[in-house]
Formats: C-alpha cells, structure tokens, sequence
C-alpha cells in the first residue's frame, strides 16, 4: 500500500512563542501563510516481513534515526505495537531545511497523515500528534495547527489542534515572492533573550492585525516586528529596503529563517524577479494555499 499526503509550506510573519507543561498546551500566536508548494509525504507498508522496521527518507535518501527523531516519534505513536513488516515514509522538500518554511511541521504533519490513513485515526488525532512530536523535540510551535487552517492563518489562541484557535484573513489575488538565503535554527533562538522583546511585538502586532484584519496590514505589521525585534539583520534589511522600491507592500523577514517574503501583483513580481537576477539572488514564487493538507492512497 502507498499513500501520499501533501502539506503547505508555512511562512510565520510574526509571531509569540506560549509555553506550558501540556505539549497540547504549547504553542503560538501570530500570523502567517500556507503555499502550494510544501512537502510531500509517501508512506509504503508491507506486511510481507518477517520483522518490524520503520525508514524515513528526505529527498530520497534514508536518514538516521537521530536525523529524524521528529518522524521517528510519529511514526512509532501511529504505527501498532503488534504490526510486523517493513514501514518507509518518504519525505520530498520544496523548500531546504531549516529556511522557515516550516518542514518540520510538515514533515511530522504528513508522516501522521499518511500512517493514519494506512492504519486507522482521525485529523485531529494525527495532527496532535504531529504537533507534539514538534513540541517535544523544539522543532516549533504553530506550525501544524497553521498548515491545517491553510490560506493566511491568525492563529488567536495558543495550542494545538483541538485547543488551539486560528482563524482566516481574505486576500486577492497575491502570489507569495520568497528570497530564501539561509537558515537560522529555532530552538537557539527561542532559548535566547530575544524572546521576551519577541512576546511584546507579537502581541502588539496580533491586536493591531485583529483591529484591521487584512492582508496588506499583516505585511506591514511582519515588517514592524522583523526590525522591532532585531531578528531583521542589516543584510535582509538592506535587501528589503531594495525590494520596497519595486513593490506596493513592504517584504518581512521569514520566521525563522534567514529570508524574505512578499505579497506580490503580476506586474510587480516581473521587477522584482528582474532586481533579484541582477543582484544574482535565488527567489521563488508560489500561489497561497487556500485548503487544508490532502491524504490518500497514491495510484500515480
């Protein structure tokens, strides 16, 4: 049997970590976007084995447990005690690791999804466990229950899927602009001082999204708590200052990586794909992904 599932990457435009002894518990508030682009999940189960095995490969190729310890959890919450045979889970990227597009999330997300369909559960129930599965080994905090709401998610209330709320902004007709230029790890900076500075924007930023709740403000917003907090460095400010030039709405900072984002028309992203090519920068371009993630048996 092979299924597949896909689930969105997720840009956080900003955001306030919540912490609490419950993984469920855990989790963030803030705001963000899904893509349709993300990562794509192929779970193979066969029953024709003598022992029990469980493989997660990324982009291809086997990993190590401790290279997957986030899929490893998941994998061994969903798969029975008693099944013998051979269980791989197949992870595909379309963004790199560690780059703030969520892969994590979507990773543990699509590997519940995948192992619920072959053997039984439900949504909510695979993604509480993806979700504490990221909680548990600092992966993040809001991304699942944000991949699950898809579009451009508030999430209001801090928690996983069951106990945490979000909610959906409407948008026109954007394409997302992303500048991935590194990665930044979450768990050092979530364990730095910056974090209280973080909470205060965050909340800021949430109340005045909730007053005006639109797309455009949330960029605005993104853009104040990437400099306010200090995690826009003078290098991605300067990108961003470049970008302003040719765009209606300001660039931000994704959360957490080191890159841009942008809410982009048609005539504004040719200027800035042609400003991104003379600055001999990478850049990529994808549609808002206005559904939840899709699970089921793959026949392709």
């Amino acid at each position: 049997m092979l299924i597949r599932a896909f689930v969105p990457a997720h840009i956080t435009a900003f955001f306030v970590p919540v912490f609490h002894d419950d993984p469920l518990k855990d989790g963030s508030l803030g705001a963000g976007v899904n893509l349709d682009k993300g990562t794509n999940v192929f779970a193979s189960i066969e029953t024709e084995t003598l022992e029990r095995h469980i493989h997660i490969a990324f982009n291809g190729e086997l990993v190590e447990r401790k290279n997957a310890v986030i899929s490893h959890w998941v994998a061994e919450k969903l798969v029975p005690a008693d099944f013998i045979g051979e269980v791989e889970v197949w992870q595909y990227f379309d963004f790199p690791n560690g780059y703030g597009f969520g892969n994590s999330a979507g990773g543990a997300l699509g590997t519940a999804l995948a192992l619920s369909y072959a053997f039984g559960g439900t949504w909510l129930k695979a993604a509480q466990i993806a979700h504490e599965a990221e909680v548990i080994h600092r992966g993040g905090l809001g991304d699942v229950i944000a991949q699950l709401a898809g579009g451009i998610e508030l999430r209001i209330k801090a928690g996983g899927p069951g106990i945490g709320v979000t909610d959906n902004l409407f948008f026109d007709d954007y394409k997302v602009l992303v500048v991935p230029l590194g990665s930044l790890s979450t768990k050092e900076i979530l364990d730095g001082d910056v974090v209280r500075t973080i909470e205060s924007e965050g909340r800021k930023a949430l109340e005045k999204l909730l007053e005006e709740p639109k797309a455009e403000r949330m960029m605005v917003l993104a853009r104040e708590f990437a400099e306010k907090t200090g995690l826009l460095d003078d290098e991605l400010l300067e990108l961003a200052l470049e970008l302003d030039k040719v765009l209606k709405l300001p660039s931000s900072m994704i959360m957490l990586g080191k890159g841009l984002f942008a809410l982009v028309g048609d005539k504004e992203l040719e200027n800035a794909k042609t400003l991104l090519a003379d600055l001999n920068l990478p850049y990529d371009v994808a549609e808002i992904y206005d559904e939840r993630p899709k699970v089921g048996r793959w026949v392709g």
